[in-house]
């Protein structure tokens, strides 16, 4: 690996904060709408029923007998993520686009100087069971751990390769892991099966959500470089104790060790997965426990993942996010003006997207669907909007798939598609079906302007831009066709029932009539049309 692609220096720790990006300082740095703080002791069996829905991320300052730390739900909200970018919960797309456009240095600290070495545990003192792991759905198989962001080295590539994994307990130093569904990770695990070599990796738990938007990002680079420019700083890393594995220095816990050579070979779940139902018990490998390390005032961290409101969870927000991240660079090629996107969490974050955009030639809305479709496999309906519905309203987007769709030319279908396999819909072929939905009004051709009956209806704002003033209707008429607004608007007029009055004055006399947008005029001879 050449040095340039490491992106990686040596420099002194005491030019690096190693407490800006700590866990702990984010959630205090929180509003009260978004931050719970829970001094009282807690038994670990009660944690998921206070996160359950929970619309706020939750600090347990003492948690199960040891009195642990523990912080649950950190990523479950749209404004949390933004604040993480310090942005705002509709521009956070744009302020993470924007990072990664900026390269960030990845800096080797000193062993005896990172945070994240502190406390090092290994042997029998490298004990799972001794962290504040809980149960978090009725019928899953143990306690899970499931914040866990995973580190290892591609021998393809040298880079590091960082991804969301969960553990399930299965003893002091053993879990299972799930390594079914495709992903960067199960394809290196492969090749070291096929090689008959165990794999090793960290698993950092207890991370600022910065560093969770990057383990769901697939970026063709090394990813220590790709959480430096999310983060919009210079990372710090430091290497593991039980591997070459370089993990960030100021995480809280690092759980290191190796995932066995010899493949899938136990069982793992059931789990509540991230679309609400469980997913049944699988043959997965076995990840083996060589040390962990931790801060000193470590916080331990729990993810939302399944349930009855999983748009409040961490893995629907953190999915939504990342699809419109893809989406957006998507779009940028293949269509002119994208005005916004949107990955619905209750939808699990991925399965339907929202897309606006300005149309400026025909058959933009299927190309926005067919890009969609392309990047991101996961999606299965895409609903695209002109730029005057608003993507993240339900209640609009309820409005345009009821007046601006017609399902016999405006649906597009997709058959065959890769499938999510834990989407209780799909059938024994095993493969999806994807559905675009035109919700755009017809295309407009240069110089064409909106049929009225075409156009959303707003309250007035009594604009009369590019008119004079008048003292009477029949003065302002002179002017050529007028909406009642804009006639309400010409004479001052607070209330507009005189102007009704005026105008069936001149209807009377014959001297009014109206054209086929319902504006109010004179006669071609007594005014301009």
């Amino acid at each position: 690996m050449q040095a340039s692609m490491q992106a990686s220096m040596q420099a002194p720790s005491t030019a690096i904060d190693f407490e800006r990006f700590r866990l702990r300082r984010f959630l205090e740095s929180l509003p009260p709408e978004e931050f719970q703080r829970h001094e009282a002791a807690i038994d670990l069996a009660d944690i998921a029923s206070v996160l359950e829905g929970n619309p706020r991320a939750v600090l347990f300052e003492h948690a199960g007998p040891e009195g642990l730390p523990l912080a649950g739900g950190v990523c479950g909200s749209r404004a949390r993520l933004a604040a993480a970018f310090d942005s705002t919960p509709q521009q956070v797309v744009h302020a993470v686009m924007q990072r990664l456009r900026t390269r960030q240095e990845v800096v080797d600290i000193d062993p005896a100087l990172a945070p994240v070495r502190q406390v090092v545990l290994q042997g029998d003192a490298a004990d799972l069971t001794r962290l504040p792991v809980n149960l978090q759905h009725a019928l899953d198989g143990a306690p899970y751990i499931s914040a866990s962001t995973d580190y290892v080295i591609d021998p393809a590539s040298g880079w590091t390769n960082i991804g969301v994994r969960r553990l399930m307990l299965r003893g002091r130093r053993e879990t299972g892991i799930d390594l079914l569904a495709p992903s960067d990770l199960r394809a290196i695990y492969e090749g070291h099966v096929r090689r008959g070599e165990p794999m090793q990796v960290a698993f950092v738990v207890g991370s600022h959500p910065i560093d969770h938007v990057a383990a769901t990002m697939r970026v063709p680079m090394d990813e220590l470089s790709l959480l430096a420019a999310l983060r919009g700083a210079p990372l710090p890393v430091v290497k593991c104790l039980t591997s070459d594995i370089r993990v960030p220095a100021d995480a809280e816990y690092v759980i290191e060790g190796v995932i066995d050579a010899a493949g899938y070979t136990e069982e793992e779940g059931p789990y509540g997965e991230f679309l609400g139902y469980y997913g049944a018990v699988k043959r997965n490998p076995v990840f083996r426990v060589t040390a962990i390390t931790h801060r000193r005032d470590a916080l331990f961290q729990t993810a939302t993942i399944s349930g009855r409101s999983i748009g409040r969870s961490d893995t629907a927000q953190l999915n939504s996010l990342r699809a419109e991240v893809v989406m957006w660079r998507a779009l940028e090629t293949a269509v002119r003006e994208v005005h916004a996107v949107y990955a619905s969490p209750a939808a699990g974050g991925a399965l339907n997207a929202r897309v606006a955009i300005r149309q400026r030639v025909p058959g933009e809305a299927r190309n926005a669907i067919a890009a969609i479709f392309g990047c991101l496999a996961n999606v299965k309906h895409v609903f695209v909007v002109d730029e005057d519905v608003n993507v993240y309203d339900d209640e609009q987007i309820d409005w345009a798939l009821a007046t601006r769709f017609q399902a016999n030319h405006d649906l597009v279908v997709q058959s065959g598609m890769r499938a999510m396999p834990i989407d209780p819909s799909i059938g024994p072929e095993r493969t999806w079906s994807k559905a675009g939905f035109d919700l755009t009004l017809p295309f407009l051709r240069p110089g064409e302007t909106r049929r009225i009956d075409h156009r959303l209806a707003e309250p007035p704002t009594y604009s009369s831009a590019g008119l004079q003033p008048a003292k009477t209707v029949e003065q302002a008429l002179a002017q050529g066709a007028l909406y009642f607004e804009q006639l309400m608007a010409l004479l001052g007029s607070r209330d507009g029932r005189e102007i009704v009055l005026a105008l069936d004055a001149l209807r009377q006399t014959g001297r009014l009539v109206r054209d086929e947008e319902g504006r109010y005029a004179l006669p071609a001879k007594q005014g301009k049309q």
